[in-house]
């Protein structure tokens, strides 16, 4: 009756670790097909372009859980060899071991990055403006397209002018 608690309690663990490691995306704050107020809109020509890049350093934010996990898992694993005294030295090594393997797997680091454009618009006020936003694919910009730059509630973006 022990044992089937344990791998109950030991399954509820292991469960609630996968929970704890899942990372949600970010949302942005404006998405191109969300409905919001806009403030005011300005024709003008680009003067120039320039195609950049952002890159950002993101870091694993669930490093704890994963030493957690992989002490436990490694725990379990040695806690199945060895019988009496031996049996616990080997819980120990495997939860010893298995916390340092997942520790070193949850220091690595990655990149993301971001593809940009830059934009110099001379507005239809007499206003100059540098814009830079993210690249849309089915939207390329050129030095002297006329383009419409919308202005919305803590943001402006850029599109063709139709």
């Amino acid at each position: 009756m022990l044992n089937i608690l344990g791998r109950k309690f030991t399954a509820f663990l292991l469960i609630i670790l996968c929970l704890g490691s899942v990372n949600l995306p970010a949302r942005a704050a404006y998405d191109r097909n969300q409905a919001v107020p806009v403030e005011k809109v300005l024709y003008g020509h680009v003067e120039s372009v320039k195609n950049i890049t952002e890159k950002q350093l993101v870091e694993d934010k669930n490093q704890g859980w994963r030493t957690f996990g992989g002490a436990l898992v490694g725990g379990v694993i040695g806690h199945q060899f060895g019988g009496g005294s031996g049996q616990d030295v080997a819980t120990v090594l495997g939860a010893l071991l298995g916390g340092g393997i997942a520790n070193q797997y949850g220091n690595q680091q990655y990149y993301l990055e971001y593809k940009l454009v830059e934009m110099m618009i001379k507005q239809e006020d007499g206003t100059q403006v540098m814009i830079i936003q993210d690249v849309d694919p089915g939207m390329t910009f050129n030095a002297g397209d006329e383009v419409r730059v919308v202005y919305l509630q803590g943001y402006v973006r850029v599109d063709l002018a139709m």
